[in-house]
C-alpha cells in the first residue's frame, strides 16, 4: 500500500459537507474535531454567570448534542426505554420524540445512552449501546428504517456496550462494531460490508485519506485498526491494550501522523510504507479516558486521568510529548474549543480557559448543572448546550440576542 496523504479532518471534509453557519450536525462537530469555527462568542460573564436559556429533561445517558437547521438530537434513557429528542434549538421545546425499548445497564454508573445523533441531509442516525440503529426524518421523527446491528451481524459486545457514534460520508454510514467497524447503505440500511465478530472499542470512526482512497479508523478492543472505507478491507493495525478494553478516545489524525490516548497512556504514531511507526510513546502525558483532546496550534489540550485517581486538564507539544502544563480541579470532564478557546464541562462547572501553551489561564467559570458531566458540551450560533448524567439539559447564552 503507497501512502500518499493523510489530511486532517477539517480539509478533507470541508468540500463534502453543507452545513448552516456554526452548525454542529455529530460528535465532535462537522471536522470530527471538536473545534466549532465561531468567533467573538465569549463576552465576560456577569456575577451570577451566563443566562440560562432554557432547560429540559431527556433521561439518563451521556450522549453529545447534534445540531442542526435550528433543531437540537440528544438522547436519553428512562425507565427501560431509550428517547431520540428533537428540541427547538432557540426555544427548547420539544418537536419530536422516538422511543424504542432499551436497557439501562448501569455497570459502575448510571447507564444509559452513550453513542450522539447524527445529522445528515435532512436525516438523524442513531444507535443505542446494543445496536439499536435508527433513520429518523430530522424534520418529524418519522422512522425510516430501524434494525438491531448487534443481533444481525452477531457482534460481541464490550463490557459498557457500544458508545461509537454514527459517521455518514456519501452513501455509506459506518460504525465501529465488529472488529474493525461495519458500514451500511444509508438509504436502506443494508450492511455493505462488517469485518468480523470480534468485540470492538468505544471509539466513533475518523475518516482520513490512504493511497489515494477514503479510509477509516477505530479503536477495537486490543488494536486501533484502519479499514477502506467502501470496501472495510483492512489496511493496518496496530496493538493497543488497556485496562478492561477500555479504548475509548478517537484517534487524533494530523497529516501522516495520528495520536492515541487512551488510560494506560498516549503515543504518537507516524504511516511509513502505509504502516503504522511509533513516534514516542508515554505512560504519563496525556491519558485520556473517554472523550479525545482538541488539537490547536501543534498542541493537544485534553484531561489527563481516569476516574479511579487524579486529574488533571493538561496541554503537550503533539510533535515531542513534551507536556506544557496541567492544572489540577477538572475531574473527568469534557471539553471542546472554539476561537482559541477551550470551553470545559465538569461537575456541572462550565469554564472557559485561554488555549495556549503558555500556561494555565483561566478566563471564566461558573455551576450550570449539579451533578456528574462527562458528556462534552457544544456551542453552535453563540448558544451552549450541557448535559448531565442524570439526563438535566441546559441551553447557555453566550452571547445576548441584543448585541
Amino acid at each position: 500500500m503507497n501512502f500518499h496523504a493523510i489530511l486532517p479532518p477539517l480539509a478533507l471534509l470541508a468540500a463534502t459537507v453543507t452545513l448552516g453557519a456554526a452548525d454542529w450536525p455529530r460528535w465532535r462537530g462537522p471536522y470530527l474535531n471538536g473545534i466549532s469555527a465561531e468567533r467573538g462568542w465569549f463576552k465576560p460573564w456577569p456575577a451570577e454567570g451566563p443566562k440560562i436559556l432554557w432547560r429540559a429533561s431527556v433521561g439518563i445517558g451521556f450522549s453529545s448534542f447534534a445540531v442542526s437547521e435550528g433543531r437540537v438530537f440528544t438522547m436519553g434513557n428512562t425507565n427501560g426505554m431509550d428517547s431520540v429528542w428533537c428540541f427547538d434549538a432557540a426555544s427548547g421545546r420539544v418537536i419530536w420524540r422516538h422511543s424504542y425499548a432499551c436497557p439501562l445497564a448501569p455497570r459502575f454508573y448510571e447507564g444509559g445512552t452513550l453513542a450522539t445523533p447524527t445529522v445528515d441531509d435532512g436525516n438523524v442516525y442513531t444507535i443505542s449501546k446494543k445496536g439499536h440503529l435508527h433513520r429518523l426524518d430530522a424534520a418529524t421523527g418519522k422512522v425510516a428504517w430501524s434494525k438491531n446491528i448487534a443481533e444481525e451481524l452477531n457482534i460481541g459486545l464490550p463490557e459498557w456496550d457500544l458508545a461509537g457514534s454514527p459517521f455518514v460520508e456519501g452513501d455509506l454510514l459506518a460504525l465501529n462494531v465488529g472488529g474493525a467497524g461495519a458500514a451500511l447503505d444509508k438509504r436502506t440500511g443494508k450492511v455493505v460490508w462488517s469485518t468480523g465478530t470480534n468485540v470492538c472499542g468505544y471509539s466513533t470512526p475518523v475518516p482520513f485519506v490512504m493511497g489515494g482512497k477514503r479510509a477509516i479508523a477505530v479503536l477495537s478492543a486490543d488494536s486501533v485498526a484502519a479499514v477502506e472505507l467502501k470496501t472495510g478491507r483492512e489496511l493496518w493495525r496496530h496493538a493497543w491494550h488497556t485496562s478492561r478494553a477500555v479504548n475509548a478516545p478517537d484517534p487524533i489524525f494530523d497529516g501522516d501522523r495520528f495520536f492515541v490516548s487512551t488510560s494506560n497512556g498516549c503515543a504518537l504514531l507516524r504511516l511509513r510504507d502505509g504502516k503504522p511507526e511509533i513516534v514516542w510513546k508515554s505512560a504519563k502525558a496525556m491519558r485520556n479516558y473517554f472523550n479525545p483532546c482538541v488539537l490547536l496550534d501543534g498542541h493537544l489540550y485534553g484531561i489527563n486521568g481516569t476516574t479511579h485517581g487524579p486529574t488533571k486538564l493538561t496541554c503537550i507539544e503533539l510533535a515531542t510529548g513534551d507536556m506544557k502544563w496541567s492544572e489540577p480541579g477538572f475531574g473527568s470532564g469534557a471539553l471542546m474549543a472554539a476561537d482559541g478557546k477551550l470551553i470545559l464541562l465538569d461537575k456541572g462547572d462550565l469554564s472557559v480557559i485561554e488555549a495556549t501553551p503558555a500556561g494555565y489561564k483561566p478566563l471564566a467559570r461558573a455551576t450550570i448543572l449539579p451533578g456528574k458531566c462527562w458528556t462534552v458540551p457544544v456551542l453552535a450560533h453563540s448558544r451552549l448546550y450541557a448535559r448531565n448524567a442524570a439526563g438535566d439539559v441546559v441551553c447557555v447564552e453566550l452571547i445576548p440576542s441584543s448585541q
